[in-house]
């Protein structure tokens, strides 16, 4: 199994700023393994925020986030980061970590997920 623990989530104020960390663990986490981020927010479906390549040299983001949140993770920690600036309300969300085969991750269909942590933006 595959652990992932999500923190770092919180309440801001729109325009702040948060750094959200996934942690992964577990005998079978493949260092191959491409990790990313979702967020699901009251009556929405669980959305792709972005993903990032077990290299960490190639990353993906969805057009809400682009050029305000940034991915990043530390091969040796087996973490992920997810850097978010410029927050707004709409970034509202429960935030889950995923990891797995990079097109799954994309697909929103990975075998990996944490339990999620809740981010809060107000106005």
């Amino acid at each position: 199994q595959v652990q992932l623990v999500e923190s770092g989530g919180g309440s801001v104020q729109a325009g702040g700023s948060l750094r959200l960390s996934c942690e992964a663990s577990g005998p079978t986490f493949e260092e191959s393994y491409a990790m990313g981020w979702f967020r699901q927010s009251p009556a929405k479906e669980r959305e792709f925020v972005a993903v990032i390549s077990w290299s960490g040299t190639s990353a993906i983001y969805a057009d809400s986030v682009k050029g305000r949140f940034t991915i990043s993770r530390d091969t040796a920690k087996n973490t992920a980061y997810l850097q978010m600036n410029s927050l707004k309300p709409e970034d509202t969300a429960v935030y889950y970590c995923a990891a797995d085969n990079g097109p799954d991750v994309v697909a929103g269909s990975p075998r990996s997920w944490g339990r999620g942590t809740q981010v809060t933006v107000t106005s």
